[in-house]
């Protein structure tokens, strides 16, 4: 199953998350944010933890706001 987590998604952008998860404190708690949450959908996709479709398809659409929001902030500073 294929994650999702930033450096994943953003390869590009490497050196900038780390910056931005040392000196900005918002960047750094959307980021574990993000992290745990998508964690926990790799952890339904694969069958480790059980959920509804409907809490998987909302876990799902939290993260891709989440991602929005942090590649926004990637772009912007």
């Amino acid at each position: 199953m294929e994650r999702h987590d930033l450096l994943h998604e953003f390869p590009e952008y490497q050196e900038k998350i780390h910056q931005l998860k040392t000196d900005n404190p918002h960047f750094r708690e959307l980021f574990d944010e993000y992290h745990e949450l998508e964690h926990e959908i790799h952890r339904i996709n694969t069958g480790v933890e059980i959920a509804t479709d409907e809490y998987a398809h909302s876990l799902k659409a939290k993260l891709l706001f989440m991602k929005d929001e942090l590649y926004s902030i990637l772009e912007n500073n």
